[in-house]
């Protein structure tokens, strides 16, 4: 869903430039080059539509060996992830306003290790199916930039998103496993919810989740 934009946001999400693209902002100067803008060597986690950021948010709190980058279309959006991580001083997030569309442009081929896709826009509509964050246009896009033996980790409560993204990436070669139409019901310690995980799990809508590994020698 989009939200109404709030004009005071464009300026005030500048009070964290040190962290953050925004619209507008020159994203080209990235690719290939994220070791540089992190000032270390480190895992490279990626999280296509960031929302509000709690989960990158507490991912990178509990991970702070890992360079994590977050990309949010919205930047009405993306402005309260980025006073989140801000608040936490989290020096391994930095965040962007990007169209995932252009993936290939923001990494280098094989420069990413990890991929998180969560509660991504299901476009029901079979019109727009190449839209889906898990369509074969998307998919070619993460084995592109991802590296050997990386991977997508999905979630979403949507189920008939949940049986498409099953079917296309067997269908791709990619290889899977980690996979429940019920997350919660694993009571697994480790899961880190988004804002609207825990939103909708609290009414009850079962959470599908997969991990899907890049396939071997797929550029």
């Amino acid at each position: 869903m989009r939200l109404r934009r709030k004009p005071w946001i464009d300026t005030a999400i500048l009070d964290y430039a040190d962290f953050v693209t925004p619209l507008g902002g020159d994203w080209t100067r990235f690719a290939g080059a994220w070791t540089e803008t992190f000032g270390r060597t480190a895992p490279l986690h990626v999280e296509i539509g960031v929302g509000k950021g709690d989960f990158l948010t507490e991912l990178a709190a509990r991970n702070p060996n890992v360079n994590y980058v977050g990309l949010e279309a919205q930047q009405g959006v993306l402005y309260f992830a980025a006073r989140k991580a801000a608040t936490r001083e989290l020096p391994n997030v930095r965040l962007l306003v990007f169209d995932a569309a252009h993936l290939t442009e923001l990494f280098a081929f094989g420069e990413v290790d990890r991929i998180y896709l969560n509660f991504s826009d299901p476009w029901p509509k079979a019109r727009h199916a190449k839209r889906r964050l898990t369509s074969e246009v998307f998919l070619a896009r993460y084995a592109a930039v991802l590296k050997e033996g990386g991977a997508i980790h999905f979630k979403t409560d949507n189920a008939g998103l949940f049986a498409y993204s099953l079917e296309t990436m067997e269908r791709e070669g990619w290889l899977l496993s980690h996979v429940t139409h019920d997350l919660h019901a694993l009571a697994e310690p480790d899961n880190i919810m988004t804002e609207y995980e825990r939103k909708f799990s609290a009414r009850g809508a079962k959470i599908g989740r997969l991990v899907a590994c890049r396939p071997t020698g797929q550029v």
